[in-house]
C-alpha cells in the first residue's frame, strides 16, 4: 500500500487529470445506485407498512407468518439472497428481469422486512387508549388506525427510516455482483484497467457513497424536523 501512495503522489498532475476523466463514468454509476436506493426504500415502504400493521393488530396465523418472513430475510446476507433468487429462483421459473429491477425486488424484499420492524416499534409506541377512544366514537379498526394511528406512526419512524437509508445504500455496494452497473461496478472495471489508479479509484467511490448518504440523510432530518410530534420526537 506504502508503494501505491508513493507511485500515485509521484506522478501527482497526471493522476488526479486522470482522475477526473474518470469521474463522470463514476457518477453515471452513482445514477443507478441512487435508483437501486430509491426502489428498494419505495417498496419496503409499501410493502412493510401492511406486513407491521399486522404483527400488531393481525390475527395470530398472520402474525406467525409474517414473523417467519421476517426472520428469514434478516437473517440471510443480502449477497446469498442476490444469488439464490437472482441466478436461482429466477432462473427456475425463467423469469427474466433486468438487473436493475431485479436488484430492488430483491433488495425491497429485504427491505419490506427491516421496515416492518420499525413501523411494528412505531405502532406500539403509540397510547393503546387512542384506539379504544377511536372506536368510542363509532369509528372502525381500520379507521382509527388509518387516519389516527399510521399518521403518528410514520412520523416517529423517520429516524429509523433514515437508518434503513444508509443500510440499504452500503448494501448496493454489493450489486455489482450480478451485474448491476452501480457504483462499485464501474469503479472495479476502472481499477482493472488503470492498476496503478486502482487504490484513488475506490477511494472516489468511497467519497461518492459518502456525499450520497450525507444528502440522504440531511433530507430526512428536514423531513423529521416539519413533521414532528411534540412529546414523540426532540426538536
Amino acid at each position: 500500500m506504502i508503494e501505491a501512495f508513493t507511485e500515485f503522489f509521484a506522478n501527482l498532475g497526471d493522476n488526479l487529470r486522470l482522475l477526473l476523466e474518470l469521474m463522470p463514468v463514476l457518477l453515471k454509476g452513482s445514477g443507478i445506485t441512487i435508483i437501486v436506493v430509491a426502489g428498494a426504500m419505495l417498496f419496503g415502504l409499501v410493502f412493510g407498512l401492511p406486513l407491521s400493521v399486522l404483527q400488531v393488530y393481525g390475527p395470530r396465523p398472520l402474525r406467525w407468518l409474517v414473523s417467519i418472513y421476517v426472520w428469514f430475510f434478516r437473517g440471510t446476507p443480502i449477497l446469498v439472497l442476490l444469488y439464490l433468487i437472482f441466478f436461482g429462483l429466477f432462473w427456475m421459473l425463467n423469469f427474466h428481469f433486468n438487473e436493475v429491477l431485479a436488484v430492488i425486488l430483491i433488495m425491497g424484499m429485504t427491505s419490506t422486512a427491516y421496515q416492518s420492524q420499525i413501523f411494528r416499534g412505531s405502532l406500539q409506541a403509540i397510547a393503546p387508549g387512542q384506539l379504544k377512544g377511536a372506536r368510542s366514537l363509532g369509528m372502525s379498526d381500520f379507521q382509527a388506525i388509518r387516519f389516527i394511528i399510521l399518521p403518528q406512526a410514520l412520523r416517529i419512524s423517520i429516524p429509523g427510516w433514515s437508518n434503513e437509508y444508509s443500510i440499504i445504500l452500503k448494501d448496493s455496494a454489493l450489486a455489482y455482483a450480478v451485474g448491476c452497473k452501480e457504483i462499485m461496478s464501474y469503479a472495479k472495471g476502472l481499477a482493472i484497467a488503470n492498476g496503478n489508479l486502482a487504490l484513488a479509484i475506490y477511494i472516489l467511490a468511497g467519497i461518492i457513497y459518502l456525499i450520497i448518504t450525507i444528502i440522504g440523510l440531511w433530507a430526512l432530518r428536514r423531513l423529521q424536523s416539519r413533521v414532528r410530534i411534540p412529546g414523540y420526537s426532540h426538536a
